[in-house]
């Protein structure tokens, strides 16, 4: 029975890890979006850049008009420019922030989650208003607990106004070698107010980020291929930017934790195994004892296939016995894990149905070989057994 807990338990917690892992890639997925193509600036050192420049002019908003008119299938896109700030403050208190320039489109394509007020639109890009909305680290370093739509804070040399805030989303994370950031200590500001109020070293590109959204009929690996082919012309051959297609790296994602929960779903049924072999064991053992007993009943009528019955029935009942206590061991490890480690689990109905199944399929075959030994005993040698 330890070893169906044991294997039970082992099944349930790698299972609920793998699962808990894939459901945090979705989540970090459709963050990055689905149906976007990303195109990222790329970072050189400084005597590299120089040389890039003469050919290229890095990622920039031209970029984005080109695509919009050359590609098809293109539904819209945002503009991202990054800013680090020397000094971000409001009234007495500072901060350490991000700020990033960002179109109207952004927080849609992005999942940004306003929870105070508004984002910025397309009237506060027109205008560059100068405006922000800012993460849930910025807020509560700034201003408190106190109501801060409306309130002022200054980035470098440029006051803005705050008109919204985000929820909290913790750490950042990364997901098949891409990063997606925190946007608790972010600020963002319309790009056309980046880009006009705010000074960038002079060989940075002009935009660190373009998303480009595609319709529903679009593929996105043949729209990426398209506009990686558009793209190298207009840099003059210069690889100076990265291609991501979210999709694809759902798929890889996906693929990835397939092959972690076989592998650890297979290392984990090594326990059911050597359980099943040890219930076949005191099975055996146990028909070796009860000779006699099957002797007896075999003499006052009982037929082969009530003593096979019999045997199975136990063997079953050590199984079902050691698979529930096994769920219940494997949900605890897998809520132990999530609490020390800070991994998410998720048990999942499947690992459950799964591994009590395969704990009572591998309990009744074990118990089948034992209890064609004991049908097969000849009753007269069994009452003759001491």
């Amino acid at each position: 029975m330890l070893g169906m807990i044991f294997g039970v338990g082992a099944v349930i917690a790698m299972l609920s890890i793998g699962a808990g892992a894939e459901k945090q890639a979705m989540e970090m997925i459709e963050r990055l979006g689905a149906r976007n193509v990303l195109i990222r600036d790329l970072d050189f050192p400084e005597d590299k850049l120089e040389e890039l420049r003469k050919n290229s002019p890095g990622v920039s908003p031209r970029d984005a008009e080109a695509i919009a008119d050359a590609v098809p299938g293109i539904q819209g896109f945002s503009l991202r420019v990054v800013i680090k700030p020397y000094s971000v403050l409001a009234e007495s208190l500072t901060t350490e922030a991000t700020a990033h320039g960002v179109s109207a489109a952004y927080a849609d394509l992005t999942r940004l989650r306003v929870v105070e007020g508004r984002f910025l639109d397309e009237i506060d890009v027109n205008q560059h208003a100068q405006v922000c909305v800012i993460g849930a680290s910025v807020r509560r370093e700034l201003f408190g607990f106190k109501p801060v739509l409306g309130r002022v804070l200054k980035v470098n040399d440029v006051w803005l106004e705050v008109i919204g805030v985000l929820g909290e989303t913790g750490s950042e994370k990364r997901v098949q070698g891409v990063s997606i950031a925190s946007t608790d200590s972010d600020i963002y500001l319309p790009v056309s107010t980046a880009l006009r109020k705010f000074d960038a070293p002079p060989l940075e590109a002009p935009l660190d980020e373009i998303i480009v959204q595609l319709t529903p009929d679009a593929i996105p690996r043949e729209s990426a291929a398209l506009m990686g082919a558009l793209l190298s012309r207009m840099h003059g051959g210069e690889d100076d930017f990265e291609i991501i297609v979210p999709e694809k790296l759902l798929e890889q994602s996906r693929r990835t934790q397939r092959m972690f929960s076989i592998v650890m779903g297979c290392i984990a049924g090594i326990s059911l195994l050597v359980g099943g072999i040890g219930i076949m064991n005191i099975m055996l053992a146990t028909v070796f004892e009860r000779t006699r007993e099957i002797g007896i009943r075999r003499a006052v009528g009982a037929r082969p296939r009530d003593i096979r019955t019999l045997f199975l029935m136990e063997s079953f009942a050590i199984s079902v016995a050691g698979g529930i206590i096994g769920i219940i061991v494997g949900i605890a490890i897998a809520h132990l894990v999530a609490a020390s480690a800070g991994w998410e689990t998720v048990v999942t109905p499947i690992s459950v149905i799964l591994s009590s199944t395969v704990s009572v399929a591998v309990g009744l075959a074990s118990g089948l070989y034992p209890a064609l030994q004991a049908a097969r005993l000849n009753p007269i040698d069994a009452l003759r057994w001491e």
